[in-house]
């Protein structure tokens, strides 16, 4: 996976915790069976950031742990129809993941688990998000992608 790491931190975030994030996503790309060459970003930003974000594009004046941004492909107005070994050669950009570093840290305190456990989910929930997993439509969908995260983490080793 071409995965970008954006960190807009105040304080910076460490490059094993940047690691820890590729290796996830890499597995969990691997899990979903994506394409070696898609695209992603993850952004990691602090409070204040995430909440201009949330008030922003999605209406909520607080900040929040993480916010998924698909690129949905469908409503282009001229559509590329790449034949199939094309569109097998041609990288595919699934979207861009905000991360709230402060967040991070107040909910693996709260939840008495550790940081990099509560960072592994909040970026797979996000890229969950990305490839059309949605809790918010319905109790059989929020079971399908909640079991599916867990059943990432935990083959990862990422347990609670």
């Amino acid at each position: 996976m071409d995965l970008a790491i954006i960190d807009q931190t105040k304080d910076g975030v460490s490059q094993y915790h940047q690691d820890l994030v590729r290796a996830v996503l890499d597995y969990a790309g691997s899990y979903l069976k994506l394409p070696d060459n898609t695209e992603m970003s993850v952004t990691f930003m602090n409070n204040d950031e995430i909440h201009r974000y949330n008030k922003t594009y999605r209406g909520i004046d607080k900040p929040t742990d993480v916010i998924s941004f698909a690129i949905e492909e469908d409503g282009d107005d001229f559509p590329v129809l790449p034949d199939e070994e094309m569109d097998e050669e041609l990288a595919k950009n699934i979207g861009d993941i905000l991360v709230s570093v402060d967040i991070i840290a107040s909910q693996a305190e709260y939840l008495g688990h550790s940081y990099e456990r509560e960072l592994g989910f909040l970026v797979v929930h996000g890229f969950l998000h990305l490839n059309g997993y949605d809790h918010m439509l319905g109790d059989a969908e929020e079971k399908e992608m909640f079991d599916l995260q867990r059943k990432i983490l935990d083959d990862y080793g990422l347990r609670r």
